[in-house]
């Protein structure tokens, strides 16, 4: 068993050409969802890596569980107006406008060392709007983590272009 053999693929969602990558039916298998989680782990043990901060929404799922094997803190990124303190945005661009990540400004030390997490690396737009939020509140990432790679769309390329370590932990080619 792998990991890419759990993940289902949906053609035509959310538009016609799109091959969409769907990680639930890895989510929903014990042993996959495990497989997953011990391998990042086992990737950051040795990291030098003060909190871990994940992705609204998926990111949560995989942050968290790997902040708990970890003994690291957890930090949500969340869309625009779903966070109760004093925050800080990022805008980023999207296919057709734009969208704003946010976090609390009191949610990580300066100079801390972050490791960043989301389910997908498809275009890099929302990991580098993370990142670039991050840093504005004076962390440092020190690498980003994913499950899947969309290699052909691009985000690694911007990722490497930003001077920015990730993982993955498996590709697909297309769209």
């Amino acid at each position: 068993m792998s990991i890419q053999s759990l993940i289902r693929t949906i053609p035509d969602y959310p538009k016609p050409g799109i091959m969409f990558r769907d990680i639930t039916t890895l989510l929903q298998d014990p042993v996959g969802y495990r497989l997953c989680i011990d391998d990042l782990t086992q990737r950051y043990m040795t990291y030098d890596i003060d909190v871990i901060v994940g992705i609204e929404a998926r990111g949560f799922i995989m942050g968290a569980a790997m902040a708990y094997t970890l003994n690291k803190g957890f930090v949500p990124i969340r869309k625009k107006g779903k966070l109760p303190g004093d925050v800080v945005g990022q805008e980023y661009q999207l296919e057709y406008g734009t969208d704003t990540i946010e976090m609390h400004k009191d949610a990580i030390e300066k100079g801390a060392k972050v490791l960043l997490v989301d389910d997908l690396l498809a275009t890099g737009g929302t990991a580098l709007a993370a990142a670039a939020l991050i840093e504005k509140i004076g962390g440092k990432v020190v690498e980003m983590a994913f499950i899947v790679d969309l290699p052909d769309i691009g985000g690694s390329k911007k990722l490497e272009a930003g001077g920015y370590a990730y993982y993955c932990q498996t590709e697909f080619e297309g769209d």
